[in-house]
């Protein structure tokens, strides 16, 4: 009977064979200070990778090179507003797929570290939280406000119950999941909100599974950020004493895992500041310290990618960031390996085997060359059609979130009260622009205000002149108090002593309307071309160019420049790419994934300048490279704000 019972396991054992095996398992081993894997002491070494940053068709060949650099695990936030751009309206299709990264991911080899948020900063639009949520005006964002948690619920009701079939113990890749993020340097310290989003994500996802929370290498951090059940970790970067962070995080947690869950490989920009670098030599040694002293850690980023279309965000005071999210990462903006790459897999190399096998090469990039652009519509002309809404009266002007406009564009209309026969000030006397407005009257162009710089123009005009005020979305706050980032004219312009009222608002639906075919070339005037001026109104331009089939290879990655261009936004075949503002820099080029292009139809630019093209002075093109060019030098005028965001780092 023994031996028959001993064959039938054995065939049991062939026929199921890891199925009667131990179940897998991901946990904290408090005694032992250490994370364990299916029961075996395990230490993570992972690099942050954003899905929402990089096309779908990479996602591969990205994390296949981070495989290949040694790490074999990677951290991924989830953008609320990028899956929830409207109430209950879910996307997580295309470039949205999270389950297929997650997917990938595991293919390729590596585990996946889960930032749920709901708040995410990231230097991403809001922080990931949906700007919805400010049609609620006193709302208090990342607390107990009970419209908050409301709507917290129902995304983490939707999004957790689809991460639970790819946590580790179910088979997937997930071994840990972050809760919140940073929530030590927020001003709300609100307990019983990290409290209710703890037994939330207990609730959706069980009970085995790790949840971790990350702060600041600093005490006073720690005091807000963490709670019984979610295991404390910290963040710091290069040029940190290494020894005294982590005594930090032992001062929450005496035992367990040492973790950095943020070393900064790099630094982000902003508009007008020079790109941030951070060596190469910096980041290979104290990434060595860490790993001497055992720690888990994973580098953020180790590719930081794209912000394509209005993605990017701002820090406080306000200073937004630029389209490319390339952080000075080991992997540059087009996924390609860097010197900072090898130094780091070299690093890594001293405590764990690098795969075997060669690293994916850079992708090849193709100089298109010169596409000449025709000028279409300006706003003024288009506002009928670019207004999907249609007009609406107000006597005050209404915000972004009163329109349920997110992103993009408004236009405030409104006429002039009394005739201003000599120069007047329109003024924005609260701060009230929200972030750069272009100011018309009677269709020419006079000025602009911009957030925390220009509050006032002067301007002319007789009385019962129309007024147009184009104002632009250029990012919302992603840190700090001020993530209640309320768009469009939140305070009521001036003239002179007077208020402006009397307003008609136009939401444009500029994505929709391009990719519709709306926006068509006007009539030519009868008359010469007036002369170039300072400015010029808002308008759309398109161009086109034609890849051939015949050779091997194409299409290929490419960068577009606006050489004498100032300050727009661009789609490519109706994908909206980013932001262009070399004038400012420090990013000149924009990224354009292969993905993007095609040679079967001829490949189709639309560019909104904002402030003056370059088509009545000379060359009115665009031109493809294939060489980036994000690291200009600012003009001196614009002088770099670090803020509270620049946490322990050193920028040296």
């Amino acid at each position: 009977m023994s031996l028959l019972r001993a064959g039938n396991s054995l065939l049991l054992l062939l026929l199921f064979g890891p199925a009667l095996s131990a179940p897998r398992s991901f946990s904290i081993d408090y005694k032992n200070d250490c994370f364990r894997k299916d029961g075996e002491e395990f230490r993570y070494i992972s690099g942050e990778i954003h899905y929402s940053r990089i096309p779908r068709v990479y996602w591969k060949d990205r994390l296949l090179k981070m495989y290949m650099a040694g790490l074999n695990a990677v951290q991924t936030y989830i953008p609320w507003n990028f899956h929830e751009e409207s109430p209950v309206q879910y996307n997580f299709s295309g470039d949205r797929d999270l389950p297929h990264f997650l997917k990938v991911a595991q293919d390729v080899g590596l585990l996946v570290i889960l930032r749920a948020g709901p708040y995410i900063c990231a230097e991403w639009e809001m922080g990931g939280l949906p700007a919805w949520l400010l049609k609620k005006k006193d709302i208090v964002l990342r607390s107990s406000d009970p419209d908050y948690i409301a709507a917290v619920d129902r995304w983490m009701g939707k999004l957790l119950p689809m991460m639970k079939p790819y946590l580790y113990q179910n088979g997937g890749p997930i071994i840990s999941v972050q809760v919140e993020n940073e929530y030590g340097s927020y001003s709300a310290c609100d307990y019983n909100y990290l409290r209710h989003l703890t037994k939330l994500f207990r609730f959706h996802l069980g009970n085995e599974v790790v949840l971790f929370s990350t702060d600041g290498a600093g005490v006073s951090y720690l005091k807000c950020g963490t709670i019984q059940d979610l295991y404390a970790t910290v963040d710091f970067g290069p040029g940190a004493n290494v020894t005294a962070a982590f005594e930090v995080q032992r001062s929450a947690e005496p035992h367990g895992p040492l973790v950095n869950s943020e070393y900064y490989s790099g630094w982000l920009d902003h508009w007008g500041s020079p790109h941030s670098v951070v060596s190469t030599a910096k980041v290979a040694k104290y990434l060595n310290k860490i790993l001497a002293t055992g720690a888990n850690v994973n580098m953020y980023m180790f590719i930081g990618g794209t912000n394509f279309g209005f993605w990017n965000g701002a820090n406080a005071p306000y200073a937004a960031q630029p389209t490319s999210y390339d952080y000075n990462a080991p992997l540059s903006e087009a996924g390609d390996p860097t010197d900072k790459y090898f130094a780091i897999q070299e690093v890594i190399s001293m405590y764990r085997k690098i795969p075997d096998g060669p690293i994916p090469p850079k992708t090849p990039k193709y100089a298109y060359g010169a596409v000449k652009m025709t000028k279409l519509q300006t706003i003024l002309d288009a506002v009928e059609v670019l207004s999907f809404s249609g007009p609406v009266k107000s006597i005050y002007p209404l915000t972004f979130p009163d329109l349920n406009q997110a992103f993009g564009f408004v236009l405030y209309r409104t006429n002039l009260p009394v005739a201003c026969n000599t120069p007047t000030p329109l003024s924005s006397p609260l701060n009230g622009v929200h972030d750069r407005a272009y100011v018309s009257i009677d269709g020419v162009a006079v000025g602009i205000l911009e957030r925390n710089k220009v509050l006032s123009i002067n301007v002319t005009g007789k009385a019962g002149s129309q007024l147009d005020v184009l104002v632009e979305n250029t990012g919302r706050i992603n840190y700090g108090r001020d993530i209640n980032d309320f768009k469009g004219l939140v305070s009521n312009l001036t003239l002179g002593k007077d208020i402006l009222n009397g307003w008609t608002m136009f939401s444009l639906s500029i994505d929709d309307a391009i990719n519709q075919g709306l926006i068509q070339a006007k009539e030519p005037p009868l008359s010469a071309p007036p002369p170039p001026a300072a400015l010029s109104l808002p308008a759309f331009y398109t161009g086109s160019f034609i890849i051939p089939d015949g050779i091997p290879d194409l299409p290929q990655d490419t960068y577009i420049k606006l050489p004498k261009w100032r300050k727009g936004q661009i789609w490519i075949n109706g994908f909206n790419l980013g932001r262009y503002w070399p004038v400012r820099g420090p990013q000149v080029t924009l990224f354009v994934p292969a993905s993007l292009l095609s040679t079967a139809a001829p490949n189709n630019v639309t560019v909104l300048e904002l402030e003056g093209a370059p088509c009545s002075s000379g060359p009115c093109n665009v031109e493809f490279t294939d060489t980036p060019i994000i690291n200009a030098t600012a003009p001196a005028h614009y002088k770099q704000r670090l803020g509270p965001f620049t946490r322990e780092i050193l920028l040296d």
